[in-house]
């Protein structure tokens, strides 16, 4: 199943993950470094050019929650909007209030243009704090700049 084809550069399609797309999924995560766990390929989009996977997403499912996770877009296919395409498709797809974590103030403002709110890791629903709770710790102790989000859906 393609979607919002008509968006993106000549020759890219967005579709959904299939199992012989894990390892291009797991080089661009690992690329990224962001976090390799829950890397299931059948939670992810990607936006293939030319037979090349350049962008992956997914939304992870948690107890009454899911988060956007694994957003990677290629070096070379940067800022031609194929990452607010792919996000804007898993937000649309969520069927559960949708949050997520990013690393600095450029990709906090990235996702807020999307319309996601900070939170604080307190404000975080019961089935996500242990995932997140690593990412809070490194925040207080050694000061990674992570941020906790809110998808509030716009009106």
């Amino acid at each position: 199943m393609e979607q919002n084809n008509s968006l993106l550069p000549t020759g890219c399609v967005l579709r959904r993950a299939t199992s012989k797309d894990v390892w291009s999924i797991r080089g661009l995560v690992f690329s990224a470094k962001l976090d390799p766990t829950q890397l299931r390929w059948q939670q992810f989009w990607v936006i293939e050019c030319k037979k090349d996977l350049v962008a992956c997403g997914q939304l992870r499912n948690f107890s009454s929650t899911q988060e956007l996770g694994s957003l990677v877009v290629t070096p070379a296919w940067r800022g031609r909007g194929l990452g607010t395409l792919l996000a804007q498709h898993l937000i649309s797809t969520a069927t559960q209030p949708l949050y997520l974590e990013c690393l600095g103030e450029q990709l906090a403002q990235f996702y807020s243009r999307l319309g996601f709110v900070r939170i604080s890791f307190a404000d975080l629903p019961r089935s996500l704090k242990p995932k997140f709770r690593l990412s809070q710790l490194a925040k207080q102790l050694i000061k990674v700049p992570v941020v906790f989000m809110h998808y509030l859906q716009r009106e």
